[in-house]
C-alpha cells in the first residue's frame, strides 16, 4: 500500500506513515486530496519557483548545504543518503494554511496541527505563465519521491513576439538531479532569452545565429549541472548529476527547437487537414532502432528504451552539438515542449495532436483553442499522465498560436540543418517508465 500523502510504502496496518508522519487513522475517512495532487485545470497558478527562494502559497524555500548521509528535506518520503550539494529547505508555512490532507488543520513547523500530515513541497509542483500565450506545469508524478524535471519559461506580448521554453529531466538515482535540472533549465533561458538582433541580413543568416545561441545554451545548461556536482563522495565520481534538455525559442513567427537527449518538442495544428511532427531528435536508444526501421511502439516499450545516448554532466559525450528544427508558425495551434513523463503516454504527434483537441474541447464550453487558456491544457496533460500511471515526473509547457486572424493556413516547415555528428562511445543512462531515469 502506499501513502496517500507522499506515495512512500506502508504497512496495510500502519498508524503513521515512517516518511511524511502522516496519521492514516485521522484522514482513513477523510475525502481529501493527497498532498502531491495536481490543482484542478483552470485553478490557482503558483508563481515561478525562484532557484534562491521559491514562492508558493504554503511557504518559501531556502537553498541549503546537506552533509553527506543526511535526508533530504526535499525529497518526500526519501530515506537513502544524499551527497553533499545544495536542498531544498522548507520553512514553516504561515499560520492559517489549510492542510491539504484533512482540510481541518494548518501547517506549523512543516507539518499539519490536526492530522500531522507533512506541508506539500513547493518543488514538487508548480507553473510558469510569462504571458497569457505561454505556460508550463511541472509535477512530480506518482511514483517518484522528488520531482528531478526542470522548467524555465520567458514570454513577451504581443502573441509570438518573443518566447522562450526550456524543460530539462534529471537522471533519477544521480545526485541532486532535481536542483541540477533546474539549474540547467534556468541557465539556459538566460542565453536563449538575450535580444535577437534585428539587422541580421538574410533570413538564413539569423537561422545560423539562432543555432550557435542554441549551442551557447546548451554550454549554460551544462556548466550549470557541474556547478552543482558534489566536489567529494559518490556524486562526485559514481552518480554525478546529469540532465537532458530541449528548448523552444518563438521570434516574430519563427519556432526554433534544439535538445540534447530525449525530451521532446511538438508542433500540434489545429486543423486535421494540417500535418503535426515531432521538432526534436532523441538521443536515445528507441530513436536508433526507431531510425533502423523497428516500428515506434516496439522500439518505445523494449528492453533499454529509455537509454539515452546523450545528457548534460560532469560525464556527458564529448559532443553536445544540439539537434536543431524549426518551423514557421503561420496557422492556429499548439507548440508542445515535454519530458517523458507526458510522451511516455502519447508519443505519436497525430495521438498527441488529438489529445489535446480533445483536452481543449474538455475545457471550452464551445470547443474553441482561443477558450482554454495554455496553462489549463498543460494542467490538464499533466492530469492526463497521471491518469496513466504517472510512473515519471511530468512537465508540460505550450505556447497557443493563433494564426493571421484566426484563419487557418498550412504550416510551413523548414529545412533543418544536418544533424549533430555521431556522439562518440558513452555509457548510455537508462530511463524507464516506471522508475524514470537510472544512474550511468
Amino acid at each position: 500500500m502506499l501513502c496517500p500523502a507522499c506515495g512512500a510504502e506502508r504497512a496495510e496496518d500502519a498508524a503513521f506513515c515512517e516518511a511524511c508522519g502522516l496519521d492514516f487513522g485521522t484522514t482513513a475517512s477523510a475525502a481529501a486530496p493527497s498532498a502531491t495532487a495536481a490543482p484542478a485545470a483552470g485553478g490557482p497558478v503558483s508563481p515561478p519557483v525562484a532557484l534562491g527562494e521559491t514562492q508558493s502559497r504554503h511557504a518559501p524555500v531556502r537553498l541549503e548545504t546537506a552533509a553527506a548521509g543526511e535526508e533530504s528535506p526535499l525529497d518526500v518520503g526519501w530515506t537513502g543518503p544524499v551527497a553533499g550539494g545544495a536542498v531544498a529547505v522548507s520553512v514553516a508555512a504561515p499560520e492559517g494554511v489549510r492542510c491539504a490532507q484533512c482540510g481541518e488543520g494548518s501547517y506549523l513547523d512543516g507539518y499539519c496541527d490536526q492530522c500531522g500530515g507533512k506541508e506539500p513541497n513547493p518543488r514538487d509542483h508548480f507553473s510558469e505563465t510569462p504571458a497569457a500565450w505561454v505556460a508550463g506545469v511541472c509535477d512530480i508524478g506518482k511514483r517518484h519521491t522528488r520531482n528531478e524535471d526542470g522548467m524555465a519559461l520567458l514570454a513577451q506580448e504581443p502573441t509570438l513576439s518573443h518566447a522562450v521554453i526550456v524543460v530539462c529531466d534529471g537522471v533519477s538515482n544521480t545526485t541532486d538531479s532535481h536542483i541540477a535540472s533546474l539549474a540547467a533549465a534556468r541557465a539556459a533561458r538566460e542565453v536563449l532569452a538575450a535580444p535577437i538582433p534585428q539587422a541580421m541580413g538574410l533570413r538564413e543568416a539569423m537561422l545560423a545565429a539562432v543555432s550557435r545561441r542554441f549551442g551557447d545554451a546548451v554550454t549554460a545548461a551544462r556548466r550549470a549541472v557541474v556547478e552543482t556536482t558534489p566536489a567529494t563522495g559518490p556524486g562526485a565520481t559514481e552518480t554525478p548529476p546529469s540532465c537532458t534538455f530541449v528548448a523552444a525559442l518563438i521570434h516574430d513567427g519563427l519556432a526554433v527547437v534544439g535538445n540534447v537527449g530525449d525530451s521532446r518538442a511538438y508542433w500540434l495544428p489545429d486543423a486535421p487537414g494540417s500535418e503535426p511532427r515531432q521538432l526534436s531528435t532523441d538521443d536515445s536508444f528507441a530513436a536508433e532502432q526507431i531510425r533502423d526501421g523497428i516500428p515506434r511502439k516496439q522500439a518505445e516499450t523494449g528492453p533499454q528504451a529509455h537509454a539515452i545516448t546523450r545528457w548534460l554532466g560532469v560525464d556527458s559525450p564529448p559532443d553536445l552539438t544540439p539537434h536543431i528544427d524549426q518551423a514557421q508558425l503561420v496557422e492556429p495551434g499548439w507548440l508542445l515542449v515535454c519530458s517523458d513523463g507526458l510522451w511516455n503516454y502519447c508519443s505519436d504527434a497525430h495521438d498527441l495532436r488529438d489529445l489535446v483537441g480533445r483536452t481543449v474541447a474538455a475545457l471550452s464550453p464551445a470547443g474553441s483553442p482561443s477558450q482554454a487558456s495554455p496553462v489549463a491544457v498543460a494542467q490538464a496533460l499533466v492530469d492526463f499522465a497521471n491518469g496513466c500511471g504517472g510512473m515519471d515526473n511530468i512537465t508540460a509547457a505550450l505556447a497557443r498560436v493563433p494564426g493571421p486572424d484566426g484563419i487557418p493556413t498550412a504550416v510551413v516547415p523548414v529545412p533543418a540543418p544536418a544533424p549533430a555528428p555521431a556522439p562518440a562511445p558513452a555509457p548510455a543512462p537508462e530511463e524507464d517508465g516506471a522508475d524514470g531515469n537510472l544512474p550511468h
